[in-house]
């Protein structure tokens, strides 16, 4: 949605913002105060959280976590990027960076707008779950939907009645090995190896 402007008086804004990826003058007061950032990003298979420090060469990466490591260490079998998935790669990077005695932390949620109960949320409340302190404030999401409890009884109720819808939308779940209904305890398999390392 670029148009085409001329004149002496324009100024081409830096690349990064023009893409909506970086939002240079919140960035600006993240560098002055020079504070550990909890980074939490969002694509459309999986979901990132990392703490980073700055650098004048560029930043540093403390420890991260992500839904990949979720499937391929702690073999998660439910989708990379739900409120199960999000939730336990923020416990996975609370519990990394809680052995690092990381004191000061403030979180950085870039260019995306945060709906309250989201994904971005869930990641956010498994960190202070894990027991990380920063300022965010309390973040309320009912632990029944973190669990997957609204998907397994959909599921259930689609296998029902309509079988064929459920073998289209949750062919993902069934290609895994995971029968949908049986989310809740696979994800209360997966935070207790979290939980026990």
């Amino acid at each position: 949605m670029s148009r085409l402007v001329q004149g002496a008086r324009y100024k081409v804004r830096f690349r990064r913002r023009r893409e909506g990826k970086t939002d240079y003058h919140r960035r600006y007061t993240y560098v002055l105060s020079k504070v550990t950032r909890i980074v939490i990003r969002r694509t459309n298979k999986y979901i990132y959280a990392r703490v980073m420090t700055f650098n004048p060469k560029g930043d540093e990466v403390v420890v991260s976590s992500s839904s990949i490591e979720l499937k391929k260490k702690y073999q998660w079998k439910g989708d990379g990027k739900n409120l199960s998935a999000c939730y336990l790669t923020g416990y996975l990077l609370g519990k990394k960076a809680e052995k690092l005695n990381i004191e000061k932390l403030v979180v950085d949620l870039g260019p995306f707008k945060v709906r309250e109960g989201g994904r971005i949320y869930a990641v956010i409340k498994g960190i202070q779950d894990a027991g990380l302190k920063f300022a965010f404030g309390d973040v309320e999401i009912d632990m029944n939907r973190i669990r997957g409890e609204h998907i397994a009884q959909y599921a259930k109720t689609l296998k029902e009645t309509q079988p064929e819808k459920y073998q289209q939308l949750f062919s993902k779940y069934l290609k895994e090995g995971l029968n949908p209904e049986e989310l809740t305890e696979h994800f209360d398999q997966i935070f207790s190896k979290i939980r026990g390392e």
